[in-house]
C-alpha cells in the first residue's frame, strides 16, 4: 500500500481534527488540553506517547517500524497566536482573543493524519518515527526547549516538517533545497532627551523627533550598507513616546526586528544600527541605547533532503502538485532543528478563494482550504517511509 491510496480515506479525518483544533485555539506554553486531546487520540491508534510532564504541554509519539531502521522525526508546531477572529465560520475560535491564525492547527491535523497512514503501513516501515508536537513557535524558543525534552532529538537521524501558506494555490507543496524562511531577531531601542514645555522646545531635547530620526535613518542600512542581491529587512514594529499634547517627551522606546539568510550577515548588520542609533541620537543632543536579541537562525533545507521530498510528491501527488516558491523573510523555529540534523521544510498551498482562504498569516481572517490537508498527511507519511528504506 502507497500513502496516495489513503488520501480519500482520511479526508475528512483531517479536515474534522483541524477546525477541532481552530475552535480551541491556546496560546503558545499554554497549550494543556491541545497535548491532552492528541495524547489521547495517538493512544487510541496504538501510539506510544511520551507527554511532558514538566511542562504539560507538546508530546513525543514513537511509531516502531516492523523491520529495524534509523530513526526520523516528522514535526507540527501547536501553539496559536493572541489575536481576536473575525471570521464566522461554524468552527471559528471558541476563546476570546485566541485564534489559529497562522496555521498551526493545519499542521497538527496533517501530523496526525500521516500517524493514521503510517500505523496502516507499519509493514514498510524500516525504523521509527517520531511524531513531534512541539509547543511554542511563536515564541521563537519552542523548538530549542523542546530539543531538551527526554531524548527524542539525539535518536533521530533527520526530520521532516512543513507549513501550511496562504501565498501557494491549494494542493501544491514546495520542497526546494536551500534558504527557505529567514532568520528572527528582534531589537528594542531606547532614547534619552529631555523632558520640556511644548510652547518652548529649544528648551527641551525632543525625544520623540530624535526617535522619529533614528527610524529614518535605520532605513540605511538596508538600503546602502547591505548588497541589493542580499535579502535583509529591519523593521521598526511599535514607538512609544510621551502622554500630554503639550509636553515634549524626554524618553521614547522602539522596538523591531531583524530578518536575513547569512549568518555572516548579522554582525556587521548589529554593528551598523548601533552606530546609526547612537550617533543619530548624540546628533540632536541626546542618548540612545540598542538591545539586541536573537530569536531563530535561517530555515535552510538540507539538498539531499529535499531532493528525495520532490520525489515522493511526484509520486505521491502527481508532478503537477510540485512547485517552486521563492523563500519568505518570516523566521521558523524549525530552523533550530535544521542546525543540528539534516531535513527538510515543505510550504503547503492552501489559498483558495472559493473557500474565502485568501488572508495572510496571522490576519484575524486567516482561513485555509482544509481539504488538501490530507494530501499533505501522505507526504509527511510517504517521506518517512522513503527516507528509512534510503538510509537503511
Amino acid at each position: 500500500m502507497h500513502s496516495r491510496d489513503l488520501i480519500e480515506q482520511y479526508k475528512t479525518y483531517v479536515q474534522e481534527w483541524r477546525r477541532y483544533f481552530h475552535k480551541h485555539p491556546e496560546l503558545s506554553n499554554e497549550e494543556f488540553e491541545t497535548t491532552k486531546a492528541l495524547a489521547k487520540e495517538l493512544e487510541s491508534m496504538g501510539v506510544e506517547v511520551h507527554v511532558d510532564d514538566v511542562r504539560k504541554t507538546g508530546l513525543i509519539g514513537i511509531i516502531r517500524g516492523a523491520k529495524p531502521g534509523k530513526a526520523i522525526g516528522l514535526r507540527a508546531d501547536i501553539d496559536a497566536l493572541p489575536v481576536q477572529e473575525h471570521n464566522t465560520s461554524e468552527y471559528k475560535s471558541e476563546v476570546d482573543g485566541k485564534m489559529h491564525a497562522c496555521g498551526h492547527d493545519g499542521h497538527m491535523a496533517i501530523l496526525l493524519g500521516a500517524a493514521k497512514m503510517l500505523m496502516q503501513m507499519k509493514d514498510r516501515l524500516e525504523g521509527d518515527v517520531y511524531l513531534v508536537f512541539q509547543p511554542a513557535e511563536e515564541t521563537g524558543g519552542g523548538a530549542p526547549e523542546f530539543i531538551k525534552f527526554g531524548d527524542w532529538f539525539e535518536k533521530i537521524d533527520a526530520i521532516f516538517g512543513g507549513h501550511v501558506w496562504i501565498d501557494l494555490p491549494a494542493g501544491l507543496v514546495s520542497v526546494e533545497a536551500g534558504e527557505r524562511m529567514a532568520a528572527s531577531s528582534l531589537f528594542s531601542i531606547n532614547v534619552k532627551g529631555k523632558q520640556g514645555h511644548g510652547a518652548q522646545p529649544h528648551q527641551a531635547v525632543d525625544a520623540v523627533v530624535v526617535a522619529s530620526a533614528i527610524v529614518l535613518n535605520l532605513q540605511t542600512v538596508v538600503s546602502r550598507n547591505v548588497s541589493a542581491l542580499d535579502s535583509v529587512v529591519v523593521t521598526i514594529g511599535n514607538i512609544h513616546s510621551g502622554s500630554e499634547w503639550n509636553v515634549i517627551p524626554g524618553e521614547a522606546t522602539m522596538g523591531g526586528t531583524v530578518r536575513f539568510f547569512d549568518p555572516r550577515q548579522e554582525e556587521y548588520i548589529v554593528h551598523r544600527m548601533r552606530q546609526i542609533v547612537e550617533h543619530t541620537a548624540l546628533a540632536y543632543g541626546a542618548l540612545a541605547t540598542l538591545t539586541y536579541e536573537k530569536r531563530v537562525p535561517p530555515t535552510i533545507n538540507d539538498e539531499s533532503c529535499s531532493a528525495l521530498a520532490e520525489q515522493v510528491v511526484i509520486d505521491t501527488l502527481g508532478a503537477d502538485k510540485l512547485s517552486k516558491m521563492r523563500k519568505v523573510m518570516p523566521g521558523e523555529d524549525f530552523a533550530w532543528y535544521l542546525q543540528e540534523k539534516p531535513g527538510c521544510f515543505a510550504f503547503i498551498g492552501i489559498q483558495n478563494p472559493d473557500v474565502d482562504a485568501v488572508y495572510d498569516h496571522h490576519n484575524n481572517r486567516f482561513n485555509m482550504d482544509d481539504s488538501v490537508l490530507s494530501a499533505a498527511s501522505a507526504v509527511y507519511a510517504e517521506y518517512a517511509i522513503a527516507w528509512l528504506q534510503r538510509n537503511k
